[in-house]
């Protein structure tokens, strides 16, 4: 199923399943608990995230050609940082230039597999974490590169949770249509060209192995979502660097799923 959160004609939000032109047969209930169709088809007047994250987990330099374009040796245990849900961010929107990033340029892109969580985790087996994935979709892990190695005392979380800094979507992919999150293209492209290039058989911890490091101990509730790491040719890496700049259009694709798209403006 590839669900839609959206805003109707008569500017409810509500849940859907996307037809693809335009429109969605509307969805009783929620990710969580479970969908019954209600017959109903609407236009999208709007498309939101595929979900309002309870938490949103990030892994930093989990694509092996990414860690060698930054120099930088592989992690013997994934790089953990998180997002507040305040960087959440639509398709379609805009993404914001902080105004204390307007000195100079440093705010990058990088494309990546999103995991949303279904039920409940906790010490969960290798084996057994796909079962707890409700779907997967785009996401732009929007990065401030200053703030990110400079500004934040050796933590990335402030580099990387400004307003806007997480879009997510167009639509949540459920696990009946994508069996095997390790199959998958991802790209980036900024202003129609592409910039990445990757695949997801490329992870140093794939989807499975990071849910169960993620809940030992620590509860994945419903509607986590996890960040998975980004492919090669993010911008700071490209000689010379490549930024976002107010105007820009930067797209994220994911075969499968779909094209996320946020235009850029200066705040």
């Amino acid at each position: 199923m590839r669900i839609t959160r959206f805003v109707t004609p008569d500017n409810e939000i509500v849940y859907g399943e996307d037809e693809g032109d335009g429109r969605a047969l509307v969805l009783s209930g929620d990710p969580w608990s479970g969908f019954e169709t209600s017959g109903k088809r609407m236009y999208i007047t709007e498309r939101l995230a595929p979900v309002d994250p309870v938490n949103i987990f990030c892994i930093g330099l989990n694509y092996r050609a990414h860690a060698e374009e930054t120099g930088a040796a592989l992690p013997v245990n994934p790089v953990i940082f998180m997002k507040p849900t305040t960087a959440l961010n639509h398709p379609d929107n805009e993404i914001v230039l902080p105004a204390c990033c307007r000195d100079v340029p440093e705010v990058d892109f990088e494309a990546e597999l999103a995991v949303v969580i279904g039920k409940a985790a906790r010490n969960v087996s290798e084996e057994d974490a796909l079962d707890y994935v409700l779907g997967y979709t785009c996401a732009n892990d929007v990065s401030a590169r200053r703030w990110q190695k400079h500004g934040g005392g050796g933590q990335w979380v402030k580099g990387k949770s400004f307003d806007s800094f997480c879009p997510l979507g167009p639509v949540l992919v459920t696990t009946d249509e994508i069996t095997d999150p390790q199959t998958l293209r991802v790209e980036s492209l900024l202003n129609g060209k592409v910039m990445q290039d990757g695949h997801t058989s490329d992870m140093i911890f794939p989807v499975a192995r990071l849910i169960h490091l993620l809940s030992q101990d620590t509860t994945l509730l419903p509607g986590t979502v996890i960040l998975t790491g980004t492919p090669a040719g993010v911008g700071f890496a490209r000689k010379p660097p490549v930024f976002l700049a107010e105007g820009d259009r930067i797209e994220v694709r994911i075969n499968a799923i779909g094209v996320l798209a946020n235009t850029v403006v200066q705040g």
